[in-house]
């Protein structure tokens, strides 16, 4: 299948389903001139986000801008669009398969060898980046080269992360690795052109090249069984706590051996070994000041729930769906955030799985999910004791307004209703109670300035909650919510959106919009703003305007009748990562604490409930996954099949869900895990179970005796 990528462009994570997936040959559109064509969508994909990292895509591009072709009637005229991109790449398929003979074509032609000519058959671009190009412009001659001479392999896309080829390897090339940080994901493409199933024969290996290369340590998720055609291999890359110190640059390469079974007429599995090239720059672990932690696990994307624009104002783009993550629709954020030296981080994972010692702000932005008890209070512990800043960045949320939002869609045949607001309020102000901070309901709009600083305000909150002693600026805009459309339309009044309060240890800033941070709806940036908060939260730097005595409160803020309250007619647990699931700590978090709670926390812990919602436990997903891998393991050994047949037993005993789409093998200790989650409770019952049997026997045992001692007592009366 070869689609098109999308004309959403040129926002970042915009790429449109079918083109996204791995197995389908996605197309991208340049000009004459070999640019980007600005209409073309870019990747990343996003369905693997928060815990994993998303593919590079598309996978090549063409031309796609006044592009000449015949009218329905007569004549010629010219379209532009990836639409118009994908069908020259379609032709060029045709002409590709006409190379193979036809008594081989049918053995050798599949999507993966197709995809593999052209990828490797593509000629690279000197300025876009990955995720703006792919592989590179078709390239119809190195493609039938390729292919001409083709026989079946399995490779890995994109086999080279070079850190030193910059622009084309962003976003990994702006920010080199060091000691202590988050893992960094890089998700390739297994593209097996040898049967439309596969396997991981043994675990991925890292062969450095050199013995300072032995600095970098790497874990790998994967897919067990690669179909159809093509599986997912991502690389989780620390440095490891010896190399603080070390500048320099990394290589090796990950190799991985990949097997299919016998074609017709053969009768020895067709085993191929692929690899990926490393080059990778390290540099002294950077002093706490200078690094920020972006929290993407509590973001709520589309799909699967119905989340609403950020900003009203934009009518025809309902849905935020662009990922919300530092490389898509924030990635020229971090670019700025890169240029002032800041060096960001991700976190996919909850709260307790990273050590705030190490971080001098937690950055949170248009966040839409709930957070664990363990979260909150880690949090607060974290800034009142442990000096973490924080800065947040917060959307509207009001239950009227999202009402007025719901439409029918024809697609699904479905009534579709937004399961929470820019931002879910309600969750972030049980987050912030503790430090005596909230938010409110309304929709606020208008233009302001600070010190000649001009700023948008795009459909954000207001601040009703905030504590004496701290700074908050309040401006004049127009409140558009639908509970107060009646009573003050038209009608603009001062509002409170930003605030800063010293707590404790730590340092708190709070404003009540994100979308001047957001490169899709952006109408002015604030950017400045952002760099002010930084130097505040990190730094204890105060600007003498952000800090004058007139923005200063000498008591407490609070606006008890405007506190929103959360939607009672969604069953939020269907989208969240939070509702009904257990605190743990994923593949993106710190090797050491992989599949555990978290620092300082048990393991056996509670799931986050919500009043009237059903829970999903971890244990009966985990059920669900071992059944149905026993149940394969039955059809095989009936099968009689010996010749693969233990192996594909063994591949699919070992499978879970990682990326909410294919099975997965991965390198973390998961006895301890299960031995936690199942063993121990099982030899707990057990033993509780074997003490009340015995209980039992000896009470029977007593009962006899009495028995027997009453009868012989009536007999002899």
């Amino acid at each position: 299948m070869v689609s098109a990528i999308g004309n959403d462009g040129p926002l970042y994570g915009t790429l449109n389903n079918p083109a996204d997936q791995s197995d389908v040959i996605g197309v991208g559109g340049i000009d004459y001139s070999d640019h980007i064509a600005s209409f073309s969508s870019r990747g990343m994909s996003t369905w693997e986000i928060p815990h994993g990292y998303g593919r590079v895509k598309p996978d090549v591009v063409a031309y796609g801008r006044e592009i000449m072709g015949s009218k329905i009637t007569t004549g010629c005229k010219s379209l532009s669009g990836t639409s118009v991109a994908s069908p020259v790449v379609a032709g060029a398929v045709c002409l590709l398969v006409s190379v193979l003979p036809e008594e081989t074509r049918k053995e050798l032609l599949n999507p993966a060898s197709m995809k593999q000519a052209l990828v490797e058959g593509a000629s690279k671009l000197s300025v876009p980046n990955m995720y703006e190009q792919g592989a590179g412009k078709l390239n119809l001659w190195n493609s039938y080269e390729i292919l001409k001479d083709y026989k079946p392999r399995a490779t890995i896309f994109p086999n080279i992360l070079d850190y030193t080829e910059c622009p084309y390897t962003w976003p990994f090339c702006r920010q080199p690795l060091y000691a202590g940080a988050m893992p960094i994901i890089f998700n390739a493409t297994i593209l097996n052109g040898m049967g439309v199933v596969g396997y991981v024969e043994s675990p991925p290996t890292w062969r450095p090249l050199n013995d300072v290369s032995n600095l970098l340590s790497i874990r790998f998720t994967y897919s067990d069984v690669i179909w159809p055609w093509t599986g997912f291999l991502a690389l989780h890359m620390q440095i490891k706590d010896e190399g603080a110190h070390f500048s320099g640059v990394i290589e090796g390469n990950i190799t991985v051996k990949v097997y299919s079974p016998p074609h017709i007429g053969e009768n020895r599995l067709r085993i191929s070994e692929c690899w990926l090239y490393l080059k990778l720059k390290v540099v002294p672990t950077p002093p706490r000041m200078k690094r920020v932690l972006w929290d993407q696990y509590h973001n709520i994307k589309y799909p699967p729930g119905y989340i609403p624009r950020d900003s009203l104002d934009v009518r025809n783009d309902i849905l935020d769906w662009h990922g919300d993550h530092l490389h898509t629709n924030f990635h020229t954020m971090y670019n700025m955030l890169r240029d002032a030296g800041y060096f960001v981080e991700t976190l996919g994972s909850p709260f307790t799985c990273f050590d705030a010692n190490h971080y001098g702000t937690l950055l949170m932005v248009d966040l839409e999910d709930e957070y664990f008890r363990e979260e909150i209070d880690k949090l607060r512990d974290d800034i009142v004791n442990g000096g973490l800043g924080l800065a947040v960045f917060a959307e509207w949320y009001n239950i009227n307004s999202m009402v007025k939002m719901r439409f029918f869609d024809d697609n699904t045949r479905s009534w579709w209703t937004p399961v929470t607001g820019g931002a879910n309020i309600p969750a972030l102000n049980e987050l912030l109670g503790p430090l005596g901070i909230a938010f409110g309901d309304r929709i606020l709009n208008g233009d302001f300035s600070i010190n000649g600083e001009q700023s948008h305000y795009a459909s954000g909150t207001d601040i009703i909650k905030f504590p004496g002693g701290g700074y908050v600026h309040s401006f004049e805009f127009q409140d558009n919510s639908e509970s107060s459309a009646t009573q003050n339309s038209g009608i603009s009044k001062d509002f409170s959106v930003l605030g800063f309060t010293e707590i404790g240890a730590g340092r708190v800033v709070v404003y009540g919009d994100s979308n001047c941070l957001d490169s899709s709806h952006m109408v002015t940036n604030c950017y400045w703003l952002l760099r002010k908060i930084l130097d505040f939260t990190s730094n204890n730097v105060k600007d003498p305007v952000l800090f004058s005595d007139s923005a200063r409160i000498g008591f407490p803020m609070h606006d008890k009748s405007r506190q929103p309250s959360r939607r009672t007619d969604v069953n939020f647990s269907i989208y969240s990562g939070v509702v009904g699931r257990e605190l743990m700590c994923h593949h993106d978090s710190r090797f050491e604490v992989w599949g555990t709670k978290g620092y300082g926390i048990q393991l056996m812990g509670r799931n986050r409930k919500l009043p009237r919602y059903p829970t999903i436990t971890l244990d009966r997903e985990f059920n669900v996954t071992k059944k149905a891998s026993e149940s394969t393991e039955t059809q095989y050994r009936n099968s009689g099949n010996s010749s693969y047949g233990e192996v594909v037993r063994s591949s699919f005993s070992k499978s879970m869900d990682f990326l909410g789409l294919l099975n997965h093998h991965d390198e973390v200790d998961l006895p301890l895990l299960i031995a936690t989650q199942w063993v121990l409770p099982a030899f707990v019952a057990a033993a509780c179970l074997v003490l009340f049997l015995s209980w039992r026997m000896r009470r029977k045992r007593r009962h006899r005796r009495k028995g027997s001692a009453s009868g012989r007592m009536s007999n002899l009366v």
